[in-house]
């Protein structure tokens, strides 16, 4: 059962909102900790080991999840302005940038510029 719950896991961070919360209501789920290294530059966060869950979810639920979704038109993993809708869609990227478009850390910096590069963050702010 745990072997299934962290495939059916990565099938729900991987999907939208609305999918997302019928397959966390299947397992029952009261919690999920996100690890967002965005401020920091931390680049072993979940969002960046965000491709291994859209694999495996992939394996098990082809018709659902497809990896090739989660690339821009030219091929590349984004989580700026540029990145793919169904990244922007994910339940992952939404639980990592959730009102990241609000947080300033100085007065020179803009609001939700990510590590490195100050690249901004593909929505900024959702509810």
């Amino acid at each position: 059962m745990e072997q299934q719950s962290h495939r059916v896991g990565g099938q729900s961070m991987a999907s939208n909102e609305e999918n997302a919360y019928k397959i966390m209501q299947d397992l029952d789920v009261d919690y999920i900790l996100v690890i967002f290294g965005g401020m920091i530059g931390y680049s072993g966060d979940d969002i960046n080991k965000f491709l291994w869950m859209v694999r495996i979810a992939e394996g098990e639920h082809p018709q659902d999840i497809q990896e090739g979704r989660y690339f821009t038109a030219e091929g590349e993993y984004r989580v700026d302005g540029r990145a793919s809708q169904t990244m922007l869609d994910s339940l992952m990227y939404k639980m990592c940038y959730y009102r990241y478009g609000e947080v300033t850390v100085d007065t020179v910096s803009p609001p939700a510029s990510t590590e490195p590069g100050n690249l901004l963050s593909g929505t900024g702010t959702f509810n």
